[in-house]
């Protein structure tokens, strides 16, 4: 299990063997089973977690009851609601496992207190934030400017990995139409090639 989050780290940062121990061993494995919720919204986030196994999605429910697929979580990839984590404020958002998963969890308290006694993991987390916020970024550009179309093109060319993963209703919400919207979408894509 830990071996997965070594290898992550290690493309990231330089760090000693004693360390990198240290730090992994602030994580706790969780097992999550498919539709279990790690996050409620509403309840405080107080875990990031790097998924070990599994998929996950990160979702907001808007006054509909309709959810807003923010992002997939599958392995080597890590997971919170870094507002509700930061601030202590209830979270906005909620996590389900959409396959069995395993995931490493590690508490505010637990990061903080490394934070200050290792550098590396402080840049490391820096280095992980920075590309979070670079996605976030690219993916409110996308929304507001590129066709539901050229979004989905993009997610399968992205995501290839993922897609397989995945029911229709989850991808449309993710791009934010429709499933009908998303099966016209496949005909007119398929009816290209």
């Amino acid at each position: 299990m830990m071996e997965s989050l070594k290898k992550h780290i290690r493309e990231y940062v330089d760090i000693s063997d004693e360390k990198l121990e240290k730090y992994c061993n602030a994580f706790m494995l969780q097992k999550v089973k498919k539709k279990e919720l790690l996050l409620v919204e509403g309840n405080i986030c107080d875990f990031e977690g790097f998924v070990v196994k599994g998929c996950f999605k990160v979702f907001h429910t808007d006054r509909n009851a309709a959810e807003q697929i923010l992002y997939f979580a599958i392995e080597n990839w890590w997971i919170s609601d870094i507002d509700s984590f930061i601030n202590r404020i209830p979270s906005k958002l909620t996590i389900q496992a959409l396959e069995d998963s395993e995931i490493l969890l590690i508490s505010k308290n637990d990061k903080e207190k490394l934070y200050h006694e290792m550098p590396e993991v402080e840049r490391l987390m820096r280095l992980k934030f920075q590309s979070s916020i670079i996605a976030l970024q690219r993916r409110i550009i996308d929304n507001l400017s590129k066709s539901s179309e050229e979004r989905y093109i993009e997610f399968l060319i992205k995501y290839p990995q993922t897609v397989h993963r995945l029911t229709n209703i989850q991808i449309a919400a993710y791009l934010g139409v429709t499933p009908e919207s998303l099966s016209r979408l496949r005909k007119k894509i398929v009816g290209k090639a």
